[in-house]
């Protein structure tokens, strides 16, 4: 039976995806809590991790850009103490999730294990090298958690970013794969253990679901984060596979839990969460991460709001269009400008190097609530000054 296609205008498709997001919302005037936290992670589903910290570790901004100042040690503690409600995998890249979602990821470790999923070389190491990651996993066993300098038989790492050494791949093999995960972190170094003597006891006792029913239910999860989105987007929040999400899809669309849209200006179809609301009004001010939720799909910040941003770290500084860290700023229900920050920590100052306001914004409107989230920001990671170090253009206006 052919099912009806729900049409949405592009301004009510913004506040749907908003409003998933968790923005629009009040943040709290109390302290934020664990707890808090932890729900603000089940929310949006995953927190992707990054090594970048000229500001701050990517994985901390999201729940700041939705709840504003709040103590980092709260997901730390969610992350990696013995009560602990967020585990590290592969799930919008590195990421951190809820603990209830692993057996959800079973599937993905069972594929590596096969040789299949894993990125680079590291599926053929893992079927060369067997028996290297066997004797890893059992000097893990025998000897509690450690970190890649602490193995017996780590090796030396070769010349280059990625030139990993030999222990450090049959950990990273070990990891994709699901026998050892992150039991803490040394200077964000992971330091693994078994996963059976990292996640609690419920986590590792639950069945395991059929592989599409798991891949089911992470595009339920994908769908209720982001209220209105196409087929990539869906497959792209958990890193699905392109044929397994579409199949998947159709499943979902054919029994009522996707219903299909049309968003005004997209030229591909969409799928909408059928709990999903367009409030009238998004009051929402937000510095994001650039490996936030809402917006580390680039196709899709552009489609929904006009905002073509990407990543330029690894772009010679010449060449950068807008900086090298650079947070969008969200201003009501549109990315309204975007500002390249920077933590000089020996100073205890907040810098702002570069910032951009969007063609169609007013500046005016604009300088004054960045200004304060700005502010917000620097108190946050205790830096007790802001410094605008270029006074033109925009940029003049945040002094």
């Amino acid at each position: 039976m052919k099912r009806p296609v729900e049409f949405l205008s592009l301004d009510a498709a913004r506040r749907v995806a908003l409003r998933a997001q968790g923005f629009g919302r009040p943040r709290p005037t109390r302290d934020v809590t664990g707890t808090d936290v932890v729900r603000t992670t089940r929310a949006v589903g995953v927190l992707q991790l990054d090594s970048v910290n000229v500001l701050v570790r990517s994985h901390y901004l999201p729940v700041f850009s939705r709840l504003g100042p709040y103590a980092r040690d709260l997901l730390d503690q969610a992350a990696y103490s013995s009560r602990r409600r967020l585990f590290e995998y592969w799930g919008h890249a590195a990421s951190l999730i809820p603990v209830e979602l692993q057996p959800l990821f079973r599937w993905r470790m069972e594929r590596a294990r096969r040789g299949e999923g894993c990125w680079g070389s590291l599926d053929r190491f893992g079927r060369e090298r067997a028996t290297f990651c066997s004797g890893v996993l059992a000097e893990i066993r025998d000897r509690g958690p450690l970190g890649i300098s602490e193995l017996a038989a780590g090796g030396a790492r070769k010349a280059g970013w990625w030139e990993w050494s030999e222990g450090k791949l049959a950990l990273e093999w070990l990891f994709w794969t699901g026998q050892v995960s992150t039991h803490s972190r040394r200077h964000f170094e992971r330091v693994y253990d078994l996963t059976e003597r990292v996640l609690p006891r419920a986590v590792i006792e639950a069945p395991t679901p059929p592989p599409a029913e798991a891949q089911r239910q992470l595009l339920r999860i994908a769908v209720t984060a982001l209220g209105v989105a196409t087929e990539r987007d869906l497959a792209d929040y958990f890193r699905l596979p392109a044929a397994d999400a579409r199949a998947r899809i159709a499943e979902l669309v054919e029994s009522g839990e996707l219903v299909s849209a049309a968003v005004e200006g997209w030229d591909r179809p969409a799928f909408l969460d059928p709990r999903a609301r367009a409030p009238r009004r998004v009051e929402a001010r937000a510095l994001l991460s650039p490996f936030d939720s809402l917006v580390w799909e680039r196709g899709r910040a552009e489609r929904l709001f006009g905002f073509r941003y990407r990543l330029e770290i690894y772009t010679p500084s010449h060449r950068r269009l807008h900086g090298y860290y650079v947070l969008p700023f969200l201003l009501g229900d549109r990315l309204v400008g975007r500002v390249d920050l920077k933590a000089d920590r020996a100073r205890g100052a907040l810098r702002v190097v570069r910032a951009h306001c969007e063609p169609w914004a007013e500046e005016a409107s604009v300088a004054g609530p960045l200004r304060d989230e700005i502010r917000a920001l620097g108190g946050w990671l205790d830096l007790d000054r802001v410094v605008v170090s270029r006074a033109r253009g925009f940029t003049r206006l945040l002094r």
